[in-house]
């Protein structure tokens, strides 16, 4: 589990395709502290730890996860900036909101606005998923905690602080990019309790 936090801004070094896609992603995280094994949120995308070097982790990537994230979508490549978050520890403090790392799909950046200091971005939800997302709900995109300005159909708003900019890849954001989406977990259970008949 994690909390959408971003912890540190990694870089994508090394991209093999050797049945699975095999990623290298420079990090700023002291390695050390970091088990074989591990799960780290890469762009929001929950990822095993199967290699390791001193600033670097290596992580294999199914077709399934690449088909159902941005990554199928030649989003990443050598050079690339991605959001990272270790996974959540019991006595970590829960500063966004729970995450589980598992993208329910792709959004698309259709609008980015410069409103004073902060930028308005304006998203398209796949229609499966636009019911899920809400005015003041939470959303996980790209992995970062963010709260849903307004929403509109399937397209919904989010306002990036200076702060956020600095501290995610969310600095770089452009019309056109594909942004992994995960919904609110609470959303989704209350949604399904809407659905069910009275008993």
């Amino acid at each position: 589990m994690f909390t959408g936090i971003i912890t540190d801004i990694g870089t994508i070094t090394v991209l093999v395709q050797e049945g699975d896609l095999r990623a290298r992603i420079r990090t700023s995280y002291d390695t050390r502290s970091i088990d074989i094994g591990a799960s780290i949120a890469s762009d929001g995308v929950c990822l095993t730890v199967v290699d390791l070097g001193p600033d670097w982790y290596e992580v294999q990537i199914s077709a399934e996860t690449v088909e159902k994230t941005n990554i199928g979508r030649n989003n990443w490549a050598i050079g690339k900036r991605v959001n990272l978050e270790r996974a959540l520890r019991v006595g970590d403090e829960l500063g966004g909101h729970i995450v589980s790392g598992h993208v329910d799909g792709v959004a698309e950046v259709v609008s980015v606005i410069e409103e004073g200091d902060s930028t308005r971005v304006t998203l398209r939800a796949p229609d499966a998923l636009a019911r899920f997302i809400a005015p003041k709900g939470s959303v996980a995109l790209n992995g970062t905690s963010l709260t849903v300005n307004d929403v509109s159909g399937a397209e919904f708003g989010i306002n990036f602080i200076p702060h956020t900019k600095i501290a995610t890849t969310w600095g770089d954001v452009a019309v056109g990019d594909a942004v992994n989406l995960e919904i609110d977990t609470l959303a989704r259970y209350v949604a399904r309790l809407a659905e069910m008949p009275p008993a």
